[in-house]
């Protein structure tokens, strides 16, 4: 599922920046360049909301950006991320025989190559 949040970009005294994100108190990151700040905003806001489902928290609505105001030399900008479920979960699968065999000759597990193909076929 996609989030999109306004996040807050403060420049420090030595060119880095300080992230923060309105709507997510205590959701904070910093980063040495603006490319890196980036980053770090992207990984900030993925882990606080994988942290808010796995807690079952309510994940709060995203401000508008035109409601978010910052102070001089600072802006603000949206991060988009991109947050699946990771749960395994537990699905029957039929497949022939031959493939099976092949599948325990080999010692894969069949698992994980499902799972490498369907990330294959849809990322």
């Amino acid at each position: 599922m996609d989030y999109i949040y306004p996040a807050i970009f403060s420049t420090n005294d030595d060119g880095s920046y300080t992230i923060t994100y309105p709507d997510l108190p205590g959701c904070i990151s910093e980063g040495k360049t603006l490319a890196n700040a980036m980053d770090m905003a992207q990984s900030a806001l993925k882990q606080w909301i994988e942290y808010l489902t796995e807690a079952k928290q309510i994940i709060p609505v995203a401000s508008d950006i035109a409601n978010v105001y910052s102070e001089d030399n600072d802006f603000v900008s949206l991060i988009r991320v991109d947050v699946r479920d990771g749960r395994a979960v537990k699905r029957t699968v039929s497949l022939p025989k031959w493939m099976d065999d092949k599948v325990t000759k080999a010692g894969l597990s069949l698992s994980r190559v499902l799972q490498d193909a369907l990330s294959q076929r849809f990322e």
